[in-house]
């Protein structure tokens, strides 16, 4: 599988579980798993749209290493309701930032990766920054990032 430039490579615990959502959510291909002779996958690759994506079961008494995962896709609201009938918990609610000029939200997968779920809507306008309504935006974004982090 072709690769880019930087590729995650995500250590789950429970990587059957990752891949299976990640194949409901934003790809229907089948990821490449290569299993331990335990049955756990030691190494796996799988596409969402041209990145690849790499992951493999974290080692019983590794501590978590959730994953923070950012993927752009054409309807976000969609894919963050797909992800939430694939197990995932709502971070952070889909908004639009005209600072970013996005529309997005997060999601936390059944895994306890966290992924940034954008649709790109219009350039960025940085001067916004002054603005109270996008200010106000942001902040709540922050927020509850902050909150998912801290539970």
């Amino acid at each position: 599988m072709d690769k880019g430039t930087v590729t995650p490579y995500v250590a789950a615990k429970g990587a059957d579980l990752f891949l299976d959502f990640v194949e409901a959510v934003f790809t229907t291909e089948k990821a490449a798993r290569i299993r331990n002779p335990d049955g756990t996958v030691g190494h796996s690759e799988i596409r969402i749209g041209d990145s690849t994506v790499m992951a493999f079961d974290s080692r019983p008494g590794w501590p978590p290493t959730p994953a923070f995962l950012s993927v752009y896709v054409t309807d976000s609201d969609a894919v963050v309701n797909k992800a939430l009938e694939n197990g995932a918990t709502l971070v952070t609610g889909v908004t639009t930032s005209r600072i970013v000029g996005e529309r997005g939200g997060r999601v936390k997968d059944p895994t306890g990766n966290i992924w940034w779920v954008q649709t790109r809507v219009g350039d960025p306008d940085l001067a916004l920054f002054g603005d109270p309504a996008e200010g106000g935006i942001m902040r709540r974004a922050q927020e509850s990032f902050d909150r998912e982090m801290r539970a």
